[in-house]
C-alpha cells in the first residue's frame, strides 16, 4: 500500500510525515550510490567537507556550523518554538515545511472541531449554547459567543445549584481539541483540590462557542462566590490543544479584565495539566479568603 493510500489509517500527522521523510531519504540515498558508482571526469576529487564537532551534532544537523554553538543550543532548548530549522537553499527544508502544513491543518481542526460527547457524559456535563450560531460568526462576531441562548438561559434555571461557593464551566472556545486533551486530568485534580479545601461546588455544565466574558452573564445568573472557566485557547503552531482557565471572584456584567485570574497554557508540553488542576483550587482558595481576583489578589 502507498503513503497516499495509507494517509487514511495512518496515526499522527507528524508520524506520517515522518514516514514521507524517510521514504524520500531512501530514494535519495538510492540515488547518490548510483551517481557515485559512475566514473569521475573531473581530473581532482573535490576536497573533502570539514566534519562536524561534537557540539554541532548535538544541536541540530540542520544548522552548518553556527557561529555562537553554545548560544544556539541555549535557545533551542529554551522554546519549543521554530528556531534553528534551516533553509535549503531559498527555501524551508521539505520536512520543517511538512511539519509547519501540519501543524497549520491542525490548529484549523481544533477552531472548527468540536468536543467528544461522550467526554461530556463521562463528567456529567450538561450543555448549553451561546448565540455564536456558527464558527465562521464566532470568529467575526466574539460579542455573540459572550451571550448565552434564552433556551440554555432556561436549562441552567432548571438544572443548576443558585449561589454556590465554587461554579465551574467548561467550554471549548478557540480549540475543542483542547478540551478533549486536557479535561479528563484537569477535572478531576480540580475536584480533589477544592475537596482538600473543604470548598462545595455548584452544577457544571459545558457551553458550546463560549467566549472568556460568557462567565459575566453566568455569574449575573448563579451568583456563585467563584467561578472558573476551563476553556480552549486560541490554537497555535507549537501547540492546537492548549487549555486556559479563568478564574473570577464574583463575576458579574461589567467585569473588566483585570478583574480575572488565568492560568494558560495548560497542555503536556506547557502547564502539565494535573499540575494546573490542583494549583486552580489553590488560587480559588486564595481567592475566596481574599474576596478578590485579578489584579487585586495577592498569590
Amino acid at each position: 500500500m502507498s503513503l497516499i493510500s495509507d494517509l487514511n489509517t495512518a496515526g499522527p500527522l507528524d508520524e506520517f510525515v515522518d514516514r514521507v521523510m524517510a521514504e524520500l531519504e531512501k530514494k535519495l540515498a538510492a540515488h547518490t550510490a548510483v551517481f557515485s558508482a559512475q566514473p569521475s571526469t573531473q581530473p581532482f576529487a573535490p576536497e573533502p567537507a570539514d566534519e562536524p564537532s561534537a557540539q554541532e551534532t548535538i544541536l541540530t544537523a540542520k544548522v552548518p556550523k553556527p557561529k555562537w554553538a553554545e548560544g544556539l543550543d541555549e535557545l533551542i532548548a529554551s522554546t519549543p518554538s521554530r528556531i534553528g530549522v534551516w533553509r535549503a537553499g531559498t527555501r524551508p527544508l521539505t520536512k520543517e515545511m511538512l511539519k509547519f502544513r501540519c501543524d497549520h491543518a491542525a490548529a484549523i481542526d481544533s477552531i472548527y472541531g468540536e468536543v467528544d460527547p461522550a467526554l461530556l457524559r463521562e463528567f456529567g456535563l450538561f450543555s448549553v449554547t451561546t448565540r455564536f450560531g456558527n464558527t465562521d460568526n464566532y470568529l467575526k462576531r466574539p460579542d455573540m459567543g459572550r451571550i448565552i441562548a434564552d433556551d440554555g438561559l432556561a436549562l441552567l434555571r432548571e438544572r443548576c445549584r443558585h449561589a454556590p461557593q465554587v461554579q465551574i464551566v467548561v467550554s471549548d472556545g478557540l480549540s475543542a481539541n483542547a478540551v478533549d486533551a486536557n479535561l479528563p486530568e484537569v477535572y478531576p485534580a480540580l475536584l480533589d483540590s477544592l475537596e482538600s479545601y473543604g470548598l462545595s461546588v455548584g452544577t457544571p455544565f459545558f457551553v458550546r462557542g463560549g467566549r472568556v466574558a460568557v462567565m459575566d452573564q453566568i455569574g449575573e445568573m448563579l451568583q456563585p462566590e467563584a467561578l472558573v472557566l476551563l476553556i480552549g485557547e486560541r490554537p497555535g503552531l507549537v501547540s492546537s490543544k492548549s487549555m486556559s482557565a479563568y478564574m473570577c471572584y464574583r463575576p458579574r456584567s461589567g467585569t473588566v479584565e483585570s478583574d480575572r485570574t488565568v492560568i494558560s497554557n495548560i497542555h503536556p508540553r506547557g502547564t502539565p495539566p494535573l499540575e494546573a488542576g490542583a494549583y486552580i483550587g489553590t488560587v480559588i482558595d486564595k481567592m475566596l479568603q481574599q474576596r478578590a481576583s485579578g489584579i487585586r489578589l495577592e498569590i
